[in-house]
Parts: structure tokens; C-alpha cells; sequence
């Protein structure tokens, strides 16, 4: 794929593997771990058919109950809402059901190996997204200040959008390491990652993503920044990250995580609800044919939990919006953390006081999407007087910031996503309804497109989110401020708990919040397989010899401790 401003290095050679985005924090190869015939680890016998609460159903909760059931566990998936938390994808009113909006997750990087893992398991397809510039897509529209310029590749845009992208390459080489970074991750080079990391998480813990571009001498030029803000990288304008943490940003470009997109054909909600449904090959204690959906009544998850609170024994109790009441020796939390401050009664006495202040200082991003169905993709009609697209995928300083055209060919109805924003940018529609918003981006792309009118070709009510808004979630994604390094450290070491006090254990927290890369599926299925292990060992279980788990080579590969005093 080639970025609107590109990444530090262009890779030529086919012949490389992806990358797993286990990021520099914790280089495991969890793909390596999925794919060993040995499996994931046992449990005593003793043990099997115990019942394991594991507490939201998005992709984090189904691969950990998919993975125990495996075990011979007996997981207990409690869900408020629907299956797939993030993965939600929606159909329109009166449209075919081919037409399908992502609410959430839309597009996945093929760094992502370990979602690769569960998207072939399930017999998934993926397609190219069209991002800016991307190769699927066919032309892109990049319009600041007022002025529109078009493009189908980047040697299209004028020269200072090469001179961002210069500068933002220089910025990462010179600042941090990038090129020797990702040469490290690309060999799986622990040693040599641990190396590079430490010296730039003790550098770099306290700077926000604007200040260590306006510490390049690369990025002098106020212009300069103002275009990669509203332009970027791989999926577009990152200025609202500008507040967050360099690390946060450096996690992305090191994985890769931004570059060569794939959408999940249908849908991504059929994941987590295919693993719902899936009745494994190799299980064991259970008969063949039981899936997660058969070990529930009705094939439904139980509903909400409202309270949390340690019982005698060290056990966990759970109570549900129904006023079911169980108690477990072991759970798994996978929603957004922010659920245990509001929504769930819990008692202090479930994590550290050292967790709840990292729960606590938890950074959420706003995020809005807006989609309307169309009769077809009219944007590949060619203007008579140009010859160019009369519409295209469009980065914009106006209140749209990105559309993205979405079609299944050419004489098949298909979609546009309006307005992908985040952060104040999704604070502006908040307060407006899915129609009123549709009619403030109408006049926008308006606008940019004069001679197009977007209104004629909508064949049904546009469908929306603000995910601050959603009651389950509160925001879209974690993002990490200044100085919030440690916090996350010790929600992602939560899984570790022969390093807590006995009274401490038996609740893991999973999730892509408190993975090292969050808003990515990837690190809501690696935290996923942290709590996995740690259940297992909690229960007294091993994993094979020949196929070490993440906790087994922890202290090896344990993320930098920085100090706190």
C-alpha cells in the first residue's frame, strides 16, 4: 500500500513475512504459539468442566472461552450487549443484507497474525481496504483549507506532501530507531528489540506525539505539521492523537500496524460469532460437537453483570442484571476497564490498589462513524471535462475528515462512510442525530464535490455511532497519555499472578486496553491468551514443553520496568 505520507521504509521483498504485532514491549510470537500441534496447554483432570466467568463477549472474551472450552474448562460468557463488543457490524433497513456497515473494527493489518489465526479457523475472507491511496483504491481527494487536490497515486499530490513525508521518515530514523526497529521485529530479533525499546521508553515515556515532531529539526515548519496532522499516515490525519504518548504511535509503525489493510468480507462481527457457533476438532472433556453457544442455555450469554466482590475462599462472585448470583474460582474481565468504576459494583479488595489507579487514569478516544447505502458505486463515473473519478476517497480538514467509498462492483448497491472522525472531531456530532449529521456532511462534501449530488443515490437511513456515547463502552479505544507507561504495564502484567498477594488472584483482565495496542483486534486476542494461561496455571495446569506459553517466558521478555520514584 502506498500512505499519504508514507512509512520510514518501503518493502520491496514479497518474500517477507509479515510481522506479528506483538509490538516491542513484549516480543512473543503468539502466531507461533496458536499454530503448535501440541495446543495451548492442560489443566488437571481433577479440574475439568469447572466453570471460568469470563465477562464480555467482543473478541477478546470469545477467543478466551473458545480457548478453555478447549481445556476442558467450562467457561461462563457474560455479555451486556451483543456478541463481538467492537466487531459490530450493521445492515440498513430495507436494504439487501449484503449491504453491511463496520460500527467498529473495518480494517486489519496482516501484522495482525495471530487474528489471521482465528480468521482462517473460521473460514473467513479478506479483501483490500481502501484507504487513502491504498492500491484497492481508486483514486483519493485530499482537501485543506479549501483546496481539493487529486490523486491515484502520491507522486500525484504536490511536492509539499512529499516534503511531509520526508520529514516524518527523517523524524522516525533520527528520533527513534525506526529502520533498525523494524528490521529487529521483522527477524524476530528479541535481544536486539529489548535493546531499542528500553533506551526509548525511558526517552520518550514523557513526550506527547506533537512533541516529538516539533523536536525534529525535520519538522520545524508549523505548515509541515499542520498537513501531517490533518494528513498522516497509512489511514490519514493522526492529529488527534497529537496529545497521546510517542510510544503509542511508535507501536503502530514498528507492527506495521497502519499499512496494507484488509476488510473482512461481510463483516467482521462474524468472527467472534462464528467462534460462538464453532464446535472445535481437538477438545477435550467434552464430546465432540459442543461449542461455546451448546454450553449455554438457550445458546445465549447471561446477561450483565452488575456487582463483582471476593467471596471466602479467595473465589470470585459474580452477580447478573437478572440477580443470578455464582461464584467462581476463577473470571476473566475482558469489557472496557471503565466499566469496573461505573457500571459494576465492585469490591476493592479484586485488584492491587496499584490496578485500580492504572483502571483509573485509563485514556479512552472518542470516536464517531456515520454510513449511508447507495444505489451503486457512482464515484467510478468519470467527470467529462477531466476524465477523473467524480468522487473519491476523501481526507478533508472539514467536519467529515474521511469518507471511504465501499462497493462489490460496479452495477451492485454499495456503501459510504460518510465521516470516520475521532476524538473533538467526533465531539461535534455527538449531539446531533443520525439524520442531522448525515445532512451536515452532505453539504460538506458538497462542498468538495459541486457537481455531485450524493443525496440522489441514497436508497436508505443512514446508521451511526459515537462510541463515548455507547453506555457498555464510553469511548472507543484506550491511547495512552504521557506518563502512562507504568499503568499500562501493570494492567498488561495483570496475567502474571505469582507476583500478586494470594487474596489478589483469580480475576484477569484481557482485553485491547490492556493489550500494548489498543483499538487493534490483535491486542484484544493476545491479552486474550495471557488470561488463558494464567487461568491455566492458576488451576494448576502446564503447557508443553515444545511450545512454551507467554507466562513461561516472561521474565525473559517481561516488558521495561521504569522506576517509581
Amino acid at each position: 500500500m502506498t500512505s499519504t505520507v508514507p512509512n520510514a521504509v518501503e518493502h520491496t521483498d514479497e518474500q517477507q513475512p509479515p510481522i506479528t504485532m506483538f509490538g516491542p514491549d513484549f516480543p512473543y510470537a503468539y502466531d507461533d504459539f496458536l499454530a503448535h500441534p501440541a495446543g495451548l496447554g492442560q489443566i488437571p483432570a481433577t479440574e475439568h468442566g469447572t466453570e471460568v466467568a469470563v465477562i464480555g463477549g467482543g473478541l477478546s472474551g470469545i477467543v478466551a472461552a473458545y480457548e478453555l472450552m478447549k481445556m476442558g474448562l467450562k467457561p461462563v460468557v457474560y455479555e451486556a450487549d451483543q456478541i463481538g463488543g467492537r466487531l459490530r457490524t450493521v445492515g440498513f433497513d430495507g436494504c439487501d443484507d449484503s449491504l453491511t456497515a463496520e460500527m467498529g473494527a473495518m480494517r486489519f493489518p496482516p501484522s495482525s497474525t495471530a487474528l489471521q489465526h482465528y480468521i482462517d479457523m473460521v473460514g473467513l475472507e479478506t479483501t483490500p481496504f481502501p484507504n487513502p491511496l491504498a492500491e484497492a483504491t481508486p483514486s483519493t481527494v485530499v482537501d485543506l483549507k479549501g483546496e481539493s487536490h487529486y490523486a491515484e497515486t502520491v507522486d500525484d499530490l504536490p511536492q509539499v506532501y512529499r516534503d511531509v513525508a520526508a520529514a516524518w521518515n527523517k523524524c522516525l530514523d533520527e528520533g527513534a530507531d525506526f529502520s533498525d526497529m523494524n528490521r529487529a521485529m521483522r527477524e524476530r530479533d528479541v535481544p536486539r528489540i529489548r535493546e531499542i525499546w528500553a533506551k526509548l521508553v525511558e526517552k520518550l515515556d514523557n513526550q506527547t506525539f506533537y512533541g516529538f515532531l516539533c523536536d525534529s529539526e525535520a519538522f520545524k515548519s508549523f505548515r509541515h505539521r499542520e498537513i501531517f496532522g490533518q494528513v498522516g499516515f497509512g489511514t490519514g490525519g493522526w492529529d488527534t492523537d497529537f496529545p497521546n504518548s510517542i510510544l503509542e504511535i511508535l507501536r503502530v509503525v514498528y507492527t506495521e500496524a497502519d499499512d496494507h489493510h484488509r476488510g473482512i468480507v461481510g463483516g467482521s462481527q462474524q468472527l467472534p460469532l462464528r467462534l460462538w457457533e464453532r464446535e472445535p476438532e481437538k477438545i477435550v472433556h467434552w464430546p465432540y460437537g459442543t461449542s461455546l453457544k451448546s454450553l449455554h442455555l438457550d445458546g445465549e450469554p447471561k446477561p450483565a453483570v452488575t456487582r463483582l466482590h471476593r467471596t471466602a475462599g479467595n473465589q470470585i462472585t459474580v452477580t447478573d442484571a437478572n440477580g443470578d448470583i455464582r461464584t467462581y474460582q476463577a473470571a476473566i474481565f475482558t469489557a472496557q476497564s471503565w466499566m469496573l468504576l461505573s457500571k459494576i459494583a465492585c469490591d476493592d479488595s479484586l485488584f492491587p490498589i496499584d490496578h485500580w489507579t492504572a483502571i483509573e487514569r485509563t485514556h479512552y478516544m472518542e470516536s464517531s462513524k456515520l454510513f449511508v447505502p447507495v444505489d451503486r458505486p457512482f464515484w467510478l463515473d468519470k467527470d467529462e471535462e477531466t476524465g477523473r473519478d467524480v468522487m473519491s476517497m476523501t481526507l478533508t480538514d472539514r467536519m467529515t475528515r474521511g469518507t471511504y467509498l465501499l462497493d462489490d462492483g460496479p452495477d451492485k448497491p454499495a456503501v459510504i462512510c460518510l465521516s470516520y472522525t475521532w476524538c473533538d472531531d467526533s465531539l461535534k456530532w455527538l449531539p446531533l442525530s443520525a439524520n442531522e449529521r448525515m445532512e451536515v456532511m452532505l453539504k460538506s462534501l458538497g462542498e468538495i464535490y459541486p457537481k455531485v449530488d450524493i443525496r440522489k443515490h441514497i436508497i436508505g437511513n443512514p446508521v451511526t455511532v459515537s462510541w463515548e456515547n455507547e453506555p457498555y463502552f464510553m469511548g472507543a479505544f484506550k491511547a495512552n497519555l504521557p506518563g502512562h507507561y507504568r499503568y499500562q504495564r501493570r494492567l498488561f502484567t495483570h496475567f502474571m499472578q505469582d507476583r500478586l498477594p494470594e487474596d489478589k488472584r483469580g480475576i484477569f483482565l484481557a482485553g485491547d486496553d490492556i493489550s500494548w495496542t489498543a483499538g487493534w483486534a490483535e491486542g484484544a486476542i493476545q491479552t486474550a491468551l495471557n488470561a488463558v494461561w494464567g487461568v491455566m496455571h492458576h488451576f494448576g495446569g502446564e503447557t508443553d514443553a515444545t511450545n512454551p506459553g507467554p507466562g513461561d517466558v516472561y521474565d525473559e521478555i517481561a516488558p521495561v520496568e521504569l522506576p517509581e520514584d
